[in-house]
């Protein structure tokens, strides 16, 4: 019986991946409602157009442009858990963080507004004001009409917040707060700032809605950062700073601005991952492009191997952001569940950004790419509202119960 040879065929290049199927590679789309998916999209949109095409320059330059936040609130970006009646639009936990995604595909900075505004300022003023003071600022937060910032970081204070030198006294029916903040998103464009201060008197931890055009609050920005240049940093200064007691929160001890750090480190473990796709999108896209030795640069198998790590690390992360977002849904967001997100999709997309950074050769230094802009701004994420090594021991506090902070 007569046999026959098949010559082997060459292997056909496969179609290379568009952004859909690199940022919904387990179809995660499905799952997500309608209106999870119209905020997204439009969020999405307006990333496009009106930030990505400028982004780089306004980092370049250390500008935070002035025009954003409301556009910001425009958009209904800011606030969009709370409900209607604040301004808000009563929108899931899990919009918001496709939100916070969406925003940081653009920059880091430009998250870090929206995240200080909505999970920093609006939630604990939402949460802890009293009605009047809720009514008074809650719109006019969400409209970006007005701009808020976060006092609980100190010179001398960072992951060990009960250290807090700042304080405050009761006088009457009044406070008197002095202090300093540092590292403070916002701190010199805002119109109210949400101050955490020790009592005098009994050592509790207390926090007040301060308006920043009250005689003795002042704010300086810090201009030396090498990251989040896009963003607005300030040092806050409260000299004898009065505040009336209509304005204190009804909560005490560091039980309130932890639970602000909560919500907005579950932004976080949402927004970093549209950092990562930006910067994986863009080194598949140029080492496409890029030519070498006679062929495309995406055709070497080491190129192939980092894309890969990347797509697949990235995946998991959306993977544990969504279910991690359902979960807060539920009211099972714990402390160290929100831990794990931040710290491990950080971790993540920061490697994204330097792998990327590296594919794109020397163009990966210049700010015409996103990749070292991303790279800088996720050195910043890995550090505040908790550094990676603080939310590694509350993982290692989770599993063996000692404390080793």
């Amino acid at each position: 019986m007569a046999t026959t040879t098949r010559a082997a065929s060459a292997p056909t290049a496969a179609a290379p991946a568009t952004t859909a199927t690199l940022q919904d590679f387990f179809e995660l789309e499905a799952l997500y409602t309608s209106e999870e998916r119209l905020i997204r999209d439009s969020v999405r949109e307006f990333v496009r157009a009106e930030i990505l095409p400028q982004v780089g320059e306004w980092w370049q330059d250390g500008h935070f442009p002035a025009d954003l936040p409301r556009k910001f609130g425009e958009m209904g970006m800011l606030g969009v858990t709370l409900p209607e009646e604040y301004g808000g639009a009563g929108a899931s936990a899990t919009a918001y963080g496709l939100l916070n995604r969406e925003v940081e595909y653009g920059d880091s900075g430009m998250r870090s507004f929206v995240s200080v505004q909505s999970s920093l300022v609006m939630y604990p003023l939402f949460t802890y004001g009293r009605e009047a003071l809720k009514r008074a600022w809650l719109p006019r937060l969400a409209s970006g009409e007005a701009i808020g910032c976060f006092g609980l970081t100190e010179p001398d204070a960072g992951s060990d917040p009960g250290a807090m030198r700042t304080r405050c006294r009761r006088v009457g029916d009044e406070w008197v707060v002095n202090g300093v903040k540092r590292w403070i998103t916002s701190g010199s464009t805002s119109h109210v700032a949400v101050v955490w201060a020790r009592d005098e008197e009994d050592g509790t931890v207390r926090g007040f809605l301060i308006e920043t055009d009250t005689p003795g609050f002042s704010a300086v920005d810090i201009k030396t950062k090498a990251s989040m240049r896009a963003s607005v940093t300030s040092e806050l200064y409260l000299d004898d700073v009065v505040v009336p007691d209509a304005s204190r929160f009804d909560v005490t001890g560091l039980r309130g601005p932890l639970s602000c750090l909560n919500q907005a480190r579950y932004g976080i473990a949402w927004g970093v991952l549209g950092a990562g796709f930006a910067c994986l999108e863009e080194a598949a896209a140029y080492v496409e492009d890029r030519p070498v030795f006679g062929m495309p640069l995406a055709g070497k198998q080491l190129v192939q191997a980092s894309l890969a790590d990347m797509f697949s690390d990235l995946t998991k992360g959306a993977l544990l952001a969504y279910h991690l977002g359902r979960l807060k849904e539920q009211g099972k967001d714990t402390p160290a569940r929100v831990s794990m997100a931040k710290r491990d999709n950080v971790r993540t997309a920061l490697a994204a950004a330097r792998s990327a950074r590296d594919l794109l050769g020397g163009n990966g230094i210049t700010t015409e790419y996103g990749a070292i802009r991303h790279m800088l701004n996720l050195e910043t994420v890995a550090t505040y509202e908790g550094t990676d090594t603080v939310h590694t021991l509350v993982l290692g506090r989770e599993i063996t119960g000692h404390n080793a902070f």
